[in-house]
């Protein structure tokens, strides 16, 4: 009975991640270049039973099969497959085709710097013609930091990155591509950092201006897989309850015989 107790808690726990990996992809549905997050669930390992010094049969130990312990939580994932496309006609707004990310150069509240990676192209210039993010970090060009001439009247982004004002070549983004994104990870303020083991390679993406990303969550699907785990929740609770209650009808009915 307390090993049932502890396995329908065990489902619990991990119907509360799979929720809460869920809750967040519905927050960040209208986040520009967000990707989906799942969970996984895996077993804990079988372990062997066995009877010992049980009287009823002439051995010392018998083998009476294997059981599980319950569910334990696996790993969260990354859906890194492509948004769809929104139009908005903005200059600096930029949207990636394909497999890629932009360089940002990011400083921390500790003022320390390093290169981030983001699909959200909503860009912007500053005052002196610095092209940033909406947070403020330099979005990067192969030369750096990307400066646009303030006074230009006309800014073309082509689909490989070359930024031209007034028909002059200012820099290019920086866009690249990993060769296993199982070495990057979220960051938060939707950007991505790179671990060890990370190995760049050339990003083969078409960018396309007066456009972004769109997240790439399916707000159907997670609200039906959100009341299927709702479901998976109550059921493992109704367990607990039913355990704890045969558990007090043991200790307090069976103990007085």
């Amino acid at each position: 009975m307390v090993r049932g107790l502890y396995t329908a808690y065990t489902g619990m726990i991990n119907q509360q991640k799979r929720l809460d990996t869920i809750t967040n992809n519905l927050a960040n549905a209208s986040t520009t270049g967000f990707k989906r997050e799942g969970a996984t669930s895996r077993a804990f390992n079988e372990m062997l039973t066995v009877k010992v010094n049980d009287r009823t049969t002439g051995y010392i130990t018998q083998k009476i099969g294997n059981m599980s312990l319950g569910v334990k939580i696996g790993e969260n994932y990354t859906d890194y497959t492509q948004g769809s496309f929104r139009a908005t006609e903005n200059t600096y707004d930029v949207a990636i085709e394909g497999n890629g990310f932009f360089s940002i150069s990011f400083t921390n509240k500790g003022g320390e710097q390093s290169i981030m990676y983001t699909r959200d192209g909503e860009f912007t210039i500053d005052s002196d013609g610095m092209l940033r993010t909406k947070d403020g970090d330099y979005v990067q060009g192969e030369g750096g930091d990307i400066a646009i001439p303030t006074d230009a009247t006309s800014i073309a982004i082509t689909t490989t990155g070359e930024i031209y004002a007034d028909g002059e070549l200012v820099d290019r983004l920086q866009i690249v591509d990993f060769e296993d994104y199982n070495y990057l990870k979220k960051y938060g303020e939707n950007m991505y950092k790179t671990v060890d083991g990370a190995n760049e390679i050339e990003s083969r993406a078409l960018l396309h201006q007066g456009y972004l990303e769109a997240s790439n969550i399916n707000v159907v699907n997670e609200m039906v897989q959100m009341i299927t785990i709702s479901r998976a929740y109550e059921s493992s609770q109704k367990a607990v309850q039913t355990a704890d209650s045969m558990i007090e009808k043991a200790v307090n009915e069976v103990g007085r015989v």
